[in-house]
């Protein structure tokens, strides 16, 4: 598949392209405090305020920022959703007339800027060796314009601004637990979870049983990114405690267990609330009755996954 990337981006690009991807996203992100601090309907607009722009600041200049200076922002960033300061206030959603006379003029056609989206991932995914965040971005800004092109009359920039900020306010916290719990991996790893897990398993697992090790890993795989919330987290502190030392020192295929075991863990993603941007934000946007009800759909499913992904890896390893 890698000698399909024939169009080949500097490792410059992609740091400059995410760099700007994320300013894009702090200034939103600020402009959504600054709304939610003007806005006299909101109950509490400077909790409000507070959290958005601390959450801009280190989106769109993290990368600037002193660690402690980051770190800082953080600690002042979860005060507010801690004690529940932070609020919707006014927003514009459009009308159900509005929308319904909109998919009147347009039809089924409203469909193609959101897979102009995932067409943009995965032509970039396959053709490409750039970054997905900014490959994204492209299509989001394609979307843009078709929608333009659709209305320019009411689709005007301050359109997509205000819809924006609408859905930042309705997830509210919740958007900034994947970035959470993305650096949760990192800090467990260097804390040293991962030889803890490998001293308890060492005492379960037979010597050399390679298939053993392989049931413990991706069962471990799926509940650690239970715990964690997202798999990419959970791996690195997986493979470190049971991946390496029980099943690839024994001669199994890195590329098949690692990207098998990844998987599994979604498995995992599928199961729990930490997996907030998967089970809870949908839950949030669509204003479900049942907070569990994404959940309680995908368990079965990824009970199913799970044994296929097992088998996989014993056969495959």
């Amino acid at each position: 598949m890698s000698n399909l990337k024939f169009i080949q981006v500097s490792d410059a690009f992609n740091a400059n392209g995410l760099n700007i991807v994320w300013i894009i996203v702090g200034l939103i992100t600020i402009y959504a405090g600054i709304k939610n601090l003007l806005d006299e309907e909101n109950p509490s607009r400077v909790g409000t305020a507070i959290f958005w722009c601390s959450f801009g600041v280190v989106c769109a200049f993290g990368s600037w920022l002193p660690a402690k200076v980051s770190g800082v922002l953080v600690i002042i960033m979860c005060l507010p959703p801690i004690f529940k300061k932070v609020k919707v206030g006014k927003t514009n959603a459009p009308t159900k007339e509005f929308s319904r006379a909109q998919y009147e003029k347009i039809g089924m056609k409203i469909f193609i800027p959101a897979f102009s989206v995932a067409v943009f991932s995965l032509a970039f995914a396959f053709f490409a060796n750039i970054s997905s965040m900014i490959a994204i971005t492209f299509g989001v800004a394609l979307a843009i314009v078709i929608l333009m092109l659709y209305s320019a009359k009411e689709n005007k920039p301050q359109v997509f601004l205000q819809d924006s900020e609408r859905f930042l306010s309705i997830m509210g916290p919740l958007c900034m637990l994947p970035q959470l719990l993305g650096c949760l991996g990192g800090v467990f790893t260097a804390a040293g979870v991962g030889d803890v897990i490998a001293d308890l398993v060492g005492k379960i697992v037979p010597k050399g049983n390679v298939t053993v090790g392989i049931i413990i890993f991706a069962v471990g795989m799926v509940l650690f990114t239970m715990i964690m919330g997202n798999a990419f987290a959970a791996i690195t502190v997986m493979t470190v405690g049971i991946g390496a030392p029980f099943v690839l020192e024994y001669g199994a295929n890195p590329v098949v267990i690692g990207m098998l075991a990844l998987t599994c863990g979604y498995c995992g993603t599928l199961c729990t609330p930490m997996a907030a941007n998967f089970n809870i934000v949908p839950v949030a946007i669509l204003n479900m009755k049942d907070r569990w009800g994404v959940i309680k759909n995908q368990v079965v499913v990824a009970a199913i996954m799970l044994v296929v992904q097992i088998g996989f890896m014993i056969a495959l390893k």
